[in-house]
């Protein structure tokens, strides 16, 4: 087993500069995208995409890079963690590019799908390069100060699509992505060595397959669900069996490999399982509540993007000074008695939604934004940080893939439950209305306030308000149960144990508890000591 020598300070400072470089591009990408999807829907300024075109530019993006993520760390092994990562970006980059000229919705699901793609690659390679070319204390604040890039992306993004929107067209959103993609490009080729695991894990295509077509095919049927407003037909409920049975298939598969990408035996373990379900949920809740303020805020409450970028901010603010503190309080106290309280208040705000109307003050809706960031970030910086660094990456394979799925399901569900109530609200409204004007504002209320405009009737754009808002209504309340039962979830998973009976119990020095440590096979480089190859060194 090789161990690298130990870089120069100065070179450790620039690489994690460079990795913070490319994990903002990943967070600024999900955030800018939530600004941009009311103009989207617009038939003049957009692309006339409906809810589910909307839903599947959400989704492709998320949906790929769940998929390839476990498997992107074996690639790292194999080719080198430096390679994946440069590979990585450019995707993303020529496929930005490729969103911004997409001529109609479905182009801009493919490019979404292909910067997914980049992101699955771009992100187990930074977590490997960063354990790496850290270790001991100086590993752990490595990760700490990396993961401010999270509340970057997050806090810029909503404030830099609506200033691009309001002075340019939509696809400039995506074309940012460009020049910072140059940039950490440069970064990578003068200053990351290209670590390999010595451990070689063998690719997982069986794996990969399984997973990408049963969690599209549940999606789709989810979705399909939405755009014809009803449960029994057949091309619903029979890719949701089918998405179903296949995500078996991906469980059994995985388990019965020696050396898996997902190993599904870590969600078995009561605390971290537990605490990956919950998370999960939380992400499912995350955006869907997301997707539903941002039809609230620029199409029933007319905000211009930039005004509706500046009003998310507080969600983005809370959630950086959460995190922190969440990783702080269980040092203090125990994992459980921060995450559930946290989680709980989270799913409340989300709940509160079901207050918010056409003439909610904005004040209200500020404080309640960042209530909700506040009490998210404290769940995802705790249960994240309460796996040993020394089963980071097996941990991480698991947790990645969890948080994105639920991210999957989340827009899939939630928008769905926006379409069909959307619909029903919406009907009694439409009846003196012609056929095309009809059909046109069933699809939404974005289309329903556009034809109105067309045709001078105020009172359809006025109907179409109110059964969005209705909608939301009824989205949220769904929303909440959902994050309370994740709140639930970890309330028995992370009960104190009486006897060891599972994963052995080692001391935690900083809470005076004790940390369930997985014994899994690891699943990237950061499980070993790594190889070290020079910056011009070819496989070995």
């Amino acid at each position: 087993m090789t161990t690298p020598p130990t870089l120069p300070k100065f070179r450790q400072q620039s690489i994690l500069a460079v990795l913070m470089l490319c994990s903002l591009l990943i967070w600024l990408d999900n955030t800018v995208l939530s600004t941009t999807l009311d103009t989207l829907a617009d038939p003049v300024r957009g692309l006339d995409a409906g809810p589910a075109e909307l839903q599947w530019a959400t989704g492709s993006y998320t949906l790929a890079f769940a998929t390839l993520m476990f498997t992107a760390g074996a690639v790292g092994d194999r080719f080198g963690h430096r390679t994946v990562l440069a590979t990585g970006s450019v995707i993303f980059a020529g496929s930005s590019v490729w969103a911004a000229y997409a001529s109609d919705a479905g182009q801009l699901i493919a490019a979404r799908a292909a910067m997914g793609v980049g992101s699955a690659l771009i992100m187990p390679a930074n977590l490997a390069i960063l354990m790496w070319t850290f270790t001991g204390p100086a590993r752990a604040t490595a990760i700490a100060i990396s993961s401010t890039s999270a509340g970057v992306g997050m806090a810029a993004g909503p404030v830099l699509a609506g200033l691009l929107l309001d002075h340019f067209w939509w696809g400039s959103v995506f074309l940012v992505n460009v020049p910072v993609v140059v940039l950490a490009l440069v970064g990578i080729a003068m200053l990351v060595p290209n670590f390999r695991s010595p451990v070689r894990r063998p690719l997982d295509p069986a794996g990969m397959l399984l997973s990408i077509s049963g969690l599209a095919a549940l999606a789709y049927g989810l979705i399909r669900a939405g755009q014809v407003a009803a449960w029994s037909r057949t091309d619903v409920w029979a890719p949701i069996v089918v998405g179903l049975v296949l995500l078996a298939a991906f469980v059994l598969v995985e388990l019965r490999i020696k050396v898996p990408s997902f190993d599904p035996r870590l969600l078995a373990q009561r605390a971290f399982g537990g605490g990956n379900v919950a998370l999960g949920l939380l992400l499912f809740a995350v955006t869907a509540v997301t997707f539903y303020n941002a039809f609230y805020l620029q199409g029933a409450r007319d905000f211009s993007p930039m005004e509706a970028g500046l009003a998310s901010l507080p969600t983005a603010l809370g959630a950086v000074l959460g995190a922190p503190l969440g990783a702080r309080l269980v040092h203090n106290w125990s994992l459980r008695s921060v995450t559930v309280p946290a989680l709980t208040v989270a799913a409340l705000t989300m709940g509160a939604c079901g207050f918010l109307g056409l003439h909610t003050p904005l004040i209200g809706i500020e404080i309640l934004l960042l209530v909700q960031g506040l009490s998210i970030g404290p769940v995802t910086a705790a249960l994240i940080s309460s796996l040993p660094l020394e089963r980071a990456g097996a941990g991480s394979a698991v947790t990645n893939t969890v948080r994105q799925t639920g991210s999957v399901i989340g827009i899939a569900v939630g928008g769905t439950i926006m379409s069909i109530v959307y619909r029903r609200a919406i009907e009694p409204s439409l009846s003196d209305v012609p056929g095309p004007v009809q059909e046109r504002a069933r699809v939404s209320a974005e289309q329903a306030r556009h034809v109105a405009t067309a045709i001078h009737r105020p009172a359809l754009a006025r109907a179409a308000d109110d059964a969005f808002i209705h909608a939301m209504h009824v989205g949220a309340v769904w929303i909440m149960l959902i994050a309370l039962f994740g709140a639930a979830v970890l309330v028995i998973a992370l009960r104190p144990a009486g006897r060891p009976t599972g994963p052995a119990q080692e001391p935690d020095s900083d809470r005076g508890g004790s940390r369930s440590v997985t014994g899994a096979t690891p699943h990237s480089g950061a499980d070993h000591q790594p190889a070290y190859e020079g910056d011009d060194v070819g496989s070995r």
